[in-house]
C-alpha cells in the first residue's frame, strides 16, 4: 500500500505557516507597548497595564454568528473580523473593563490563505477601532468538519478594570437618565431570521437593491465598536448596556437593580431603514426581542451629565429610569 501524507487527509501544514506569514504585518499593526514578543510562539503575552489599585482582568467570548454565511455566500470577507472584535469588547465594556488583548480563532475545512488574510485583517482593523491589541490566534483546518468553502469563527477579548468599579448595578437610581448609542444596523444578531425574510419569504438575493445600493451591502455592514465612546465618557457613566440578541428588552434590564424599571418613548429611538422594513413583516414584539431597533448601546447617566455627552457624540436620550419592577417599558 502506498503510504500517505496529512496533505492527502486534506491538511496542508504549509500553507498554514504561509498564511502566518502573510498575516504578520496587519497583526503587528494592532500591537501596542504592552506586547511582549510576537506573533508565532506558544501563548501572546501582554504585560498589564499600570496605574490600577486593584487590578481585575475579565473576559469575553463570541462569535459572528449566521451573518458569517452571508459573507461566505457573497465572498466579502474583510469586514465579519470586525463584527468578531465588537461583539466581544462591546461586552467587556459594560463591566468597565478596558480591553487589552484580542485571540481569534479560525476552523475550516481548507484554508484558503488569501480568504483566511481577509478576515485577519478585518479583525485587526476592529482591534485598532477598539484600542487593542491581536496578540494570537489559532486556524484549524479540518476536512469532513466543513464542507468546501465554509468557515467558523469566534473570538476571545481580555480586559482591565478596578475591581470597585465591575459593579455597577449598586450605582443605578430612579431619576437617572437613559442615552442610546446609534447602532450602525443589524449589527451581528438575529441574521438567522433575517436570511429566513429576506431569501426565503420575500425572494430577494444579495444583489437586490435596498436603500439604493445592494442588500447586502445593508447586510453585512460592521458592528460599531463603542470602546473610544466608553474611554471619553468613563467619568460620566454610571452603567453600559451592549443592546444584542434579546434586545432593549433583554439586555437593559442586566444592569438595574429589582426595583427598578426603564422607561424608554419608543418614538424617540432612532430606527435605521432596514428595521422600518422588516417591521412591515415581522411581528413588533418579536423585533424588539430579536434585534437592536437602531440602538447598539444605552448609557444610563446622572441628569446633569446628559447635555455634555449629547454635545460631544451622536448619544441621544431616549427615556429615564423609574421605581418599579425591573422591565423595560416603552411609552
Amino acid at each position: 500500500m502506498e503510504k500517505i501524507s496529512y496533505k492527502d487527509a486534506g491538511v496542508d501544514i504549509d500553507a498554514g505557516n504561509s498564511f502566518v506569514e502573510a498575516i504578520k504585518d496587519d497583526v503587528k499593526s494592532t500591537f501596542d507597548e504592552n506586547v511582549i514578543g510576537g506573533i508565532g510562539s506558544f501563548a501572546g503575552a501582554y504585560a498589564l497595564p499600570k496605574g490600577y489599585k486593584e487590578p481585575v482582568l475579565l473576559s469575553a467570548t463570541d462569535g459572528v454568528g449566521t451573518k458569517l454565511k452571508l459573507a461566505i455566500e457573497s465572498h466579502r470577507l474583510n469586514s465579519v473580523g470586525i463584527d468578531l472584535v465588537a461583539m466581544c469588547v462591546n461586552d467587556l465594556i459594560c463591566n468597565f473593563a478596558t480591553p487589552m488583548f484580542f485571540l481569534d480563532y479560525y476552523a475550516t475545512g481548507k484554508l484558503v490563505s488569501a480568504d483566511a488574510k481577509d478576515v485577519v485583517s478585518g479583525i485587526a482593523k476592529g482591534c485598532k477601532e477598539a484600542e487593542c491589541a491581536l496578540i494570537g490566534g489559532e486556524t484549524a483546518e479540518m476536512p469532513g468538519m466543513y464542507s468546501e468553502g465554509d468557515f467558523d469563527l469566534a473570538g476571545f477579548a481580555v480586559g482591565v478594570a478596578e475591581r470597585e468599579e465591575i459593579d455597577r448595578v449598586s450605582k443605578v437610581k430612579p431619576g437617572q437618565k437613559l442615552l442610546a448609542l446609534p447602532s450602525s444596523g443589524i449589527h451581528s444578531n438575529g441574521y438567522s431570521l433575517v436570511r429566513k425574510l429576506f431569501f426565503d419569504k420575500l425572494g430577494y438575493n444579495l444583489d437586490t437593491e435596498f436603500d439604493n445600493k445592494p442588500l447586502i451591502d445593508t447586510l453585512l455592514t460592521p458592528t460599531r465598536i463603542y470602546v473610544k465612546e466608553f474611554k471619553k465618557f468613563k467619568d460620566k457613566i454610571v452603567a453600559l448596556a451592549h443592546i444584542t440578541g434579546g434586545g432593549i428588552v433583554e439586555n437593559l434590564p442586566r444592569v438595574l437593580p429589582q426595583n427598578i424599571k426603564a422607561v424608554i418613548k419608543e418614538d424617540s429611538i432612532k430606527r435605521v431603514p432596514i428595521f422600518e422594513f422588516m417591521s412591515n413583516y415581522i411581528q413588533k414584539d418579536e423585533m424588539l426581542r430579536t434585534f437592536n431597533m437602531g440602538v447598539g448601546m444605552i448609557m444610563i447617566v446622572n441628569e446633569q451629565d446628559v447635555d455634555e455627552i449629547v454635545s460631544k457624540s451622536d448619544a441621544y436620550l431616549i427615556g429615564e429610569l423609574k421605581e418599579g419592577d425591573r422591565s423595560v417599558e416603552f411609552v
